[in-house]
């Protein structure tokens, strides 16, 4: 893998862009509070902006010079500003393989932006960093998830019970991944 970090992709819809100094705002406002969003997450929704500001967001800000990370904003141009976020979870430089995690603002939930910026990344990752596999991983009481995961070409693996804990506790989790040769096969 060729690393690049977080750099700033577009779609029709969205820009996808490292995180800015005053996100935190809006990450508040649109997501990291609301448990609907937060519910099959494995961190709670936050109580207070300034909780966020000085933890996860600190996080971002502190991370994103460096090239093997990537987390993006997801920006919906029409609003200008985030709606939800996608990153890279985890990296296994031995088999070039990335575990993708996202989450997205319950207003806009049903309307393909998920499937929208999942593809930007998907492409990005396998076309400029050289990634051989993508995967994603879900609660399967969350369907939507895995429903998003297909539309961007990822396959179904399998479901390992009891495998995962998020805020409603242990639970199974469903496995979804794409290589590097499904992508180029599906996409010339």
């Amino acid at each position: 893998m060729e690393h690049k970090g977080t750099v700033t992709l577009e779609t029709e819809r969205l820009i996808l862009r490292r995180t800015a100094k005053d996100d935190y705002i809006a990450m508040f406002k649109n997501w990291a509070n609301d448990e609907r969003v937060t519910k099959f997450l494995t961190w709670a929704p936050y109580e207070k902006a300034e909780d966020l500001k000085n933890t996860y967001h600190k996080h971002l800000l502190e991370s994103q010079e460096k090239l093997d990370f990537y987390d993006w904003e997801i920006v919906l141009k029409e609003l200008g500003e985030p709606v939800g976020a996608i990153g890279v979870a985890r990296i296994r430089e031995d088999i070039s393989e990335v575990e993708i995690g996202y989450c997205l603002g319950y207003r806009w939930w049903h309307k393909g932006i998920m499937t929208e910026a999942f593809s930007a990344v998907i492409k990005f990752l396998f076309e400029e960093v050289g990634v051989n596999r993508i995967y994603a991983e879900h609660d399967p009481r969350n369907p939507h998830s895995g429903m998003v995961m297909k539309k961007c070409g990822l396959s179904y693996e399998g479901t390992q019970r009891q495998a995962g804990k998020n805020n409603l506790g242990v639970c199974d989790v469903s496995c979804y991944g794409i290589l590097r040769e499904d992508y180029y096969r599906d996409n010339r």
